[in-house]
Formats: structure tokens, sequence, C-alpha cells
């Protein structure tokens, strides 16, 4: 798969969101060779493990471009919080400056790194298919359920505390008929006293819970304040316990414009992948 060991690879996290990002500006794996590549160094205990695998690369159109990998090696179209580490990983390697553009299946993504705060604030693709008013029935009762898609597609559904089986429930919503053939991420949304959003995310492709999800994040707060239940910018706090802002300006509809996901960025640890991690 690749010859030329040891590979060097930057371990990062947005909000507890981890990725594996590599330069890939000069290629040394192939692209049909790329899916099982992302599975093999995203498997946790036995090679480096992370929700996802992020390839840098170049872009005619852009500062960069990249190839996205869920950790099941199945392609995203779009990550907010890959998103955000990626932007940060180019900037520190002199790929691009802090304001900069990177091609993703989703389309043309503006990114700002905050050198003084640390955060990086992406622009995010303009959300459509709104779907609100559907009706799924998870646990005991019948639920709405508000769907979106904020670059990938997604399932918000309001609970009254997170205390929820959320892999269980998020399976059900993922595989659901309302949603097929690409299924959807789904996300159990709490409004807090405080205003603020408290989320759990099954992301499709991890096929679990995540410890948080940007493009959800987005999801979740356009879906609240279309339901008249919050207003931009809104903070909403992820299961790995860090906040995300979301900023946005609402449209009828329903409808959002100018949607901004910001948050931290953090380095992890860097280092060398020997051939040993794909075994």
């Amino acid at each position: 798969m690749i010859s030329n060991f040891p590979v060097s690879f930057t371990k990062m996290s947005g909000t507890g969101n981890d990725f594996i990002i590599m330069d890939h500006r000069h290629p040394f794996v192939t692209a049909s060779e790329q899916p099982d590549f992302a599975r093999r160094i995203c498997r946790r205990m036995f090679s480096v493990g992370a929700d996802g695998l992020i390839l840098i690369e170049g872009s005619g159109r852009a500062d960069f471009s990249w190839r996205f990998y869920n950790a099941d090696g199945s392609t995203a179209e779009m990550c907010g919080n890959g998103a955000r580490c990626a932007a940060r990983f180019a900037f520190l390697n002199r790929i691009a400056g802090p304001k900069m553009t990177f091609e993703t299946l989703a389309g043309i993504i503006e990114a700002e790194v905050l050198e003084e705060s640390g955060d990086v604030r992406v622009r995010m693709t303009a959300p459509f298919d709104f779907r609100p008013g559907l009706k799924l029935s998870l646990g005991d009762r019948e639920r709405d359920v508000f769907f979106v898609n904020t670059g990938v597609p997604h399932a918000v559904i309001f609970v009254d505390d997170d205390e929820i089986p959320v892999k269980e429930w998020g399976r059900e919503v993922r595989f659901h008929s309302l949603f097929q053939p690409a299924g959807t991420n789904a996300n159990f949304v709490r409004l807090l006293k405080s205003g603020e959003l408290q989320i759990r995310t099954y992301e499709r492709g991890v096929e679990n819970e995540t410890m948080a999800c940007g493009t959800g994040a987005v999801a979740a707060a356009i879906s609240a304040a279309a339901l008249g239940r919050t207003a931009s910018p809104v903070r909403c706090v992820t299961s790995g316990g860090e906040p995300l802002t979301i900023l946005f300006d609402l449209l009828k509809g329903p409808g959002a414009e100018n949607v901004f996901l910001q948050g931290p960025a953090r380095i992890i640890y860097e280092g060398k992948l020997t051939a040993e991690s794909l075994m």
C-alpha cells in the first residue's frame, strides 16, 4: 500500500471529534487504496485511532483541497470539526494564510484561523433540503424530527434529558427508510435554561456516538431557531464538554445563510506511521 514508511501525521481534535491529518500534496496513497488505508489507521487500540482521516492535497481553485474519510473508510461531503482542524493544520504548515479557502465535496469552504483565541471559524455551505415536521417512533413514543442537510444529512430530535440510548436510537434513525439511500446522522438535542443547546450525535460512517459533530451542531442550531426556540449566535455544548458557536442569518421557508461554525482545533500530537500500523 505504502512503500515509503515512516509516514508523518498529525493527530488533531475539534471539541473531541478527532482526526488524523496528513500532507498529501505529494501523494503516497493511491485513490483506490485510500478507503482501506483510512479504515486501518483509524482503528482504535490497533493503530492511531480516530473518527476520520484527512488528506491535504493541492488545488487549482483554492489554497488546497482535502480527501475526507470516516473511520469506516466511507467518504463524507463535509465535516465541520474536520474543516476547522484542516484549516489550522494548513496554517501552521504554511500551506495557507490565516484566511483561506479549500475544496470539499460540498463545495469551496472559507476558513479563518483566529490566532489570539486559537479558535477557527469556518463558513459553511448553505444548508438545504429542510424537512421539518417528520415523525419517528423512538423509545416509548412518537417524536418530532427536523431534517436538514448542512453539508451532510442530519436528523435533529429534541429531547427532555440527555440520558438516552444514543447508539441504539441513533442507529434506528440513521438507517430509517425516511432517509435512504444515503442515510443520516442523528442528533439528540436538549435546550438548556441558559439558552445553550446540549447535543449528542450518532455519526454515520463512525456508526457510534462521537464526542462532537460540527455539521450536527449547525443542524441543531438552525433547527432550534427555525422552531423559535433560540436565535443566532447559538452556543452548543458537545458530548466532549467543549463549546461550539454557530452564527447564521435565519430565513423564512425555513432556510439559513451566512452560516459560520467557530470553536477550538487542537493539536494533540505529531508522529510517524510504521508499516505495522496497517497490520
